[in-house]
């Protein structure tokens, strides 16, 4: 077997966005794309000789020939053992969970998580450091620095490895060990959760479906939903990854799960439904006709955080994404414990918990977690609701209201418009911002504007800042509305709007949220001119 270094010219298009360097399919499978880009990661990280890197991905298409690839890349660049999920699965957080328990010096997560696969679909990768989180944006940075100068890569010229098999092969001077990918995890689940008391749960009749969407967490969910925790067969639905995941887009929430939902919400309802996307680190909550917003779940997972095993000696802190909701501030202060305003994407939360700062952490766009790894957390955020229905013998709507009445409601919703023409999109971002100074003291119906501004992030921690985070209007009532260009896409901007208005009177809770919020809607349309530069009557997505 020998190393060949391949004379390569650079792409000028790999630059990471919030979770890594997403594409489509075809712009990966182009001659040394993906190998520049893995090639500037490895010169960047400048990981010893020997160490180790954990390495797979979420099934979709081209996830088995990108590993190929990479672990005849990795035995070139002189690391020494790879450990790769068995079929080339891992799922992110299990993903993290590996990097963190075997002592790994990082390794590499392929997906584009909620993004559509196929032939012609999404497809992704990312580098996660040593403490199992994402890389920060100084590394990032520095990869994409690398990749336009690039004039070469190195790989070894050998046979395929097997990926079917647990077991160890060698590749060239490299140890790959196929693992089964999902024996760790669920083992620190039921570290972490009591599920004893889910078992007994479920024996009472209580009904429950997950729905894998075809992704990743298919096999996870059948080990523990129907195997250690005995829910009955066919609880899990779409449970077994597929490359273009069965043709759906596998992204939990209200638009994209429809099949759950309409079961949810129709005559015969489980008590309970709950969805993951693409990798497994994200997560939809259901009661029985009830939705259970993501800012919502940060908050009552925090309040009823001591019900489980793994959190009963309390919280550290908690943290959120600055355009999640600020439900999860107001347990923070009535527990007496910090809440961090962050900009969106995990790598920033990573600081705080290896800082012991923070236990809980999430975002609005159905992800939540923890410090037991540093990436979100799909099945974690599920089975914590299982065992806090567990515990309290609630419904998960009664749950939800009785939260409401203690804290108050914040209403809340993102509108997502996907595939917009970048220079509209970007052009809408400019007017909205060139608008700042002449907007506070003014008045929209009920609102008043108290102050606009571009999100920017210090990291208590380390000091670094970030900026150009997203752009704020809050309102002296203390509502706001967020505007933000979303770096998960691969086709054209997604333009994410955020509102929210808190109500504190509870004969005001059962409320829609987009009835409640209907002013605020009327104005972030208003103010940013939105229809007349993209010419799109609605949002793609509502939640």
């Amino acid at each position: 077997m020998a190393v060949r270094v391949i004379a390569t010219t650079p792409f000028n298009d790999q630059k990471p966005g919030t979770s890594g360097l997403r594409k489509k399919v075809p712009v990966f499978r182009q001659p040394h794309y993906l190998e520049n880009f893995v090639q500037a990661i490895f010169d960047v990280i400048a990981a010893p000789p020997g160490s180790a890197l954990a390495l797979g991905g979420d099934g979709r298409f081209y996830n088995r020939e990108a590993i190929q690839v990479i672990l005849k890349m990795a035995a070139a660049n002189g690391f020494g053992r790879v450990l790769v999920g068995q079929g080339g699965i891992l799922s992110t957080p299990a993903a993290s969970h590996v990097i963190r328990k075997y002592g790994l010096f990082g390794g590499l997560v392929l997906s584009a998580s909620h993004n559509p696969g196929g032939p012609e679909g999404d497809f992704g990768i990312k580098y996660n450091i040593g403490n199992g989180g994402p890389a920060p944006e100084k590394v990032t940075e520095a990869v994409f620095a690398r990749s336009k100068d690039l004039a070469e890569y190195r790989i070894l010229e050998a046979a395929d490895v097997s990926l079917d098999q647990i077991g160890e092969t060698r590749l060239g001077d490299m140890l790959v060990q196929v693992i089964d990918p999902v024996a760790d995890y669920a083992d620190l689940m039921e570290s972490l959760f009591d599920f004893g008391a889910v078992r007994e749960l479920l024996k009472t009749g209580f009904r429950m479906r997950f729905d894998a969407m075809h992704a990743v967490t298919g096999p996870y969910a059948r080990e523990i939903f129907e195997g250690r925790l005995g829910a009955p067969a066919g609880t899990v639905v779409n449970g077994i990854p597929l490359p273009d995941f069965g043709g759906g887009h596998p992204d939990p929430n209200l638009t994209y799960a429809h099949d759950l939902v309409a079961e949810m919400f129709g005559p015969d309802a489980p008590d309970f439904g709950a969805a993951s996307d693409g990798d497994g680190d994200r997560n939809m909550i259901l009661g029985k006709r009830f939705f259970v917003n993501p800012s919502d779940s940060l908050a009552l997972i925090a309040a009823n955080a001591t019900l489980a095993p793994g959190y009963a000696g309390g919280l550290a802190g908690i943290a959120r994404s600055m355009p999640t909701s600020a439900a999860a501030d107001r347990v923070a202060r009535k527990l007496g414990i910090p809440c961090f305003e962050t900009p969106t994407g995990w790598k920033f939360f990573g600081n705080l918990m290896d800082a012991g700062q923070v236990t809980v952490c999430g975002e609005e766009s159905f992800g939540t977690s923890s410090s037991h790894v540093r990436e979100k957390d799909g099945l974690w955020a599920v089975l914590f609701w299982l065992n806090i229905v567990a515990k309290r013998r609630q419904p998960v709507e009664d749950i939800v209201r009785a939260h409401w009445a203690e804290y108050g409601r914040n209403f809340y919703s993102r509108h997502d418009y996907e595939a917009l023409p970048t220079e509209a999109a970007n052009g809408l971002m400019q007017h909205l911002k060139d608008s700042f100074p002449s907007l506070p003291g003014k008045t929209f119906g009920r609102y008043s504007v108290k102050v606009c501004d571009d999100f920017a992030y210090t990291d208590p921690i380390d000091g670094s800042v970030s900026r150009n985070q997203g752009l704020r209007v809050l309102f002296e009532d203390g509502s706001r509305i967020v505007f933000r260009l979303s770096g998960t896409g691969t086709e054209g901007a997604t333009l994410r709007v955020y509102l929210e208005s808190y109500e504190p009177n509870p004969s005001q809770h059962g409320l829609d949220a987009q009835a409640a919020l209907g002013e605020l809607i009327a104005i972030a349309g208003l103010l940013s001119g939105l229809k007349a530069r993209t010419g799109r009557e609605a949002p793609t997505v509502i939640t």
